[in-house]
Parts: C-alpha cells; sequence; structure tokens
C-alpha cells in the first residue's frame, strides 16, 4: 500500500485529493493546522475522516512537520497547505511569504536532507503569471512569469525553489501550475461562491445586492475534482517536471454573474453592484492555460464543466440557506 501525507489536507484541494488516493487504496496522512474551533477545521474532511490518519501540526513549524515526515515515512508529499487568499495577501505579505515560500524551502531541506526518494508535489498558481500573456492569448511555462500580489510572488518563490532543488539534487520534485478552481468546498470569500451564495440568499429574499470589485477581469475556471486527478497524474509521471493545469477557456467575472443569475430566473444587472474597495491593489486582467501538453503526456482533461461547476455550487447553497 502506497502511503502519501497531504498538507492542506483540510482546504478544497486536499479534501478532493484525500478521497482520489483514498480511492486508489492508498494510507492517507494528513497535516492540520489547529483552529480555535476544531469543529470547522475538519469540515471537509469529517465525512471520511475514519480513513484517514491526521496529525497537528503547521507549515512553519520545521520541528513539527519533520516529525510528522520521520514518523509517516509516505511515499509522497503533496503540499497544498497556503496562504490561499490574494487579497488578503496584500494584507498580510510578510505571512504570506513566510506559507506560501519559506516553509517550502523548509520543505525541500527536509527530504534533501533525510528522505530523498519521497516523490514531492508543490502547488503552484496561475497568479505567477500577473499579466504577462502570449501574442495568442494563452499562458505557457515560457510565459514571462511577473506576478502582482504577495500571493503571486510568494507562488513563485516556491515554483522557483522547486525547479533548483530538482535540478541541483536529481530530487522528484515537480510543480502544477493550476489555473483558477472551484467547488462547493470552495472558501466562502473567494469570489464563485461570494456570487453563487449571494445570489441563492437574494433568490430567497434574503439579501438585496452584491456588492463586487472589477467585473470584467478574465478568469480560467476548473473543478477541484478534475485538477486532483491531474495533481496525481503529475506525481505519477516518470519525469519530475512542471505542468500546467486548466481549461483553456476563459470567462468573465460578469459572464459569471450573468450565468449564475440566469439559473435562478434573477437578471444580474439588477442587484450587482461595483465598490472600488474590492478592486486590486494591482489588477490580474486575463488568465487562459494552455495546458495541451499535460493533456497528452498525461492523458488528462477537464470532464466537468463550467456550467455543471456552477450548478453545483448553486444547488449547495439552496440546500444550505
Amino acid at each position: 500500500m502506497n502511503k502519501a501525507l497531504i498538507l492542506g489536507i483540510s482546504g478544497q484541494d486536499g479534501s478532493y485529493l484525500a478521497e482520489h488516493l483514498l480511492d486508489l487504496n492508498y494510507e492517507v496522512h494528513g497535516v492540520i493546522r489547529r483552529h480555535s474551533f476544531s469543529e470547522n477545521q475538519t469540515s471537509r474532511i469529517e465525512h471520511f475522516r475514519k480513513n484517514l490518519t491526521c496529525h497537528y501540526g503547521d507549515i512553519l513549524d520545521y520541528g513539527s512537520i519533520f516529525n510528522i515526515i520521520n514518523q509517516t515515512r509516505p511515499d509522497e508529499i503533496y503540499n497544498l497547505a497556503s496562504m490561499s487568499h490574494v487579497a488578503i495577501s496584500s494584507h498580510i505579505p510578510n505571512f504570506t511569504i513566510q506559507v506560501n515560500g519559506l516553509a517550502v524551502l523548509n520543505l525541500l531541506e527536509i527530504i534533501r536532507l533525510n528522505f530523498p526518494k519521497i516523490k514531492f508535489y508543490q502547488a503552484s498558481s496561475s497568479e505567477m503569471f500577473g499579466n504577462s500573456i502570449d501574442s495568442d492569448k494563452y499562458q505557457r511555462l515560457s510565459t514571462p512569469m511577473n506576478p502582482v500580489s504577495p500571493y503571486g510572488c510568494s507562488k513563485l518563490l516556491a515554483y522557483n525553489l522547486v525547479r533548483h532543488y530538482r535540478n541541483s539534487y536529481k530530487l522528484h520534485l515537480c510543480s502544477g501550475v493550476l489555473f483558477n478552481h472551484e467547488s462547493p468546498r470552495r472558501g466562502v470569500n473567494f469570489v464563485t461562491q461570494k456570487i453563487t451564495k449571494r445570489a441563492v440568499e437574494i433568490k430567497k429574499g434574503k439579501e438585496k445586492e452584491l456588492i463586487l470589485g472589477n467585473l470584467d477581469a478574465y478568469r480560467d475556471w476548473g473543478h477541484a475534482i478534475d485538477y486532483v486527478k491531474a495533481i496525481k497524474k503529475i506525481v505519477d509521471y516518470d519525469e519530475s517536471k512542471d505542468w500546467i493545469v486548466s481549461t483553456e477557456i476563459t470567462r468573465s467575472i460578469r459572464d459569471l454573474c450573468k450565468y449564475t443569475f440566469n439559473k435562478l430566473n434573477l437578471n444580474y444587472e439588477d442587484f450587482v453592484k461595483q465598490d472600488q474597495k474590492f478592486v486590486r491593489k494591482e489588477e490580474l486582467e486575463f488568465l487562459r492555460g494552455d495546458s495541451s501538453k499535460t493533456r497528452k503526456l498525461l492523458n488528462w482533461k477537464p470532464e466537468i464543466s463550467f456550467e455543471e461547476m456552477i450548478d453545483e455550487m448553486i444547488d449547495c447553497w439552496m440546500k444550505k440557506i
């Protein structure tokens, strides 16, 4: 039985990845950072937690992470832990760099010095590109990376560290540059959940408006279930390298609002307002990833459409609210 350790197992991607690995007959361990409300920190994994082994630790605590790795001796480590909110990263840039960048350096040093046979996956982000884009309106690994947020900068630091350690020490280290991916397990302060939740609240007469920032920012949205399947294929590939995971389709925040409200028989223009306080310090205008190599070499493609994904999120809020 193969053994995996997931850092960030209680998050959206970590929970779906844990389920996927269990389906593949893995022994799955996860690291959980203690919250003051313990009942909230495992809500995404509670329905299958009996099949996991969870450990308290913190990616910033070198000692706790080393002890967990030394105790579990995993074949694979998936680092999905991060300070993941782009807008908030501008308010806590120092913390963001520590969690998303320097903590990855600690992980790589632990592997290099003690467990060089471990396969390691680093969750990278399309935010690393910033507003750089190729002439055909796609982003690739060859596209210049000029991030426009502390979050993007921190992810680029980790991405480059992984490449350096892979090339210098011949370790099995890989990065997945994942474009935006959503699901009902997405945090409620991310824009897809903000829109779908508020639209349902308006439909049910509990709220009257939805306030957003830039409606004309474009993103390449996929479903987290599809993307964690790509993550596993990335780790399993014989050659450790970097990959782009995307749908290759871009839509605007406005498009997302229009579809969501139409699904509820509402006109988004009657309810959506704009406020400059929700506009980023430096706006990222357009993301669309070229995942052709990933599709060809890993035999992967997204199976859940944008519309199916949003429908699932709407249905979830209809049941909750």
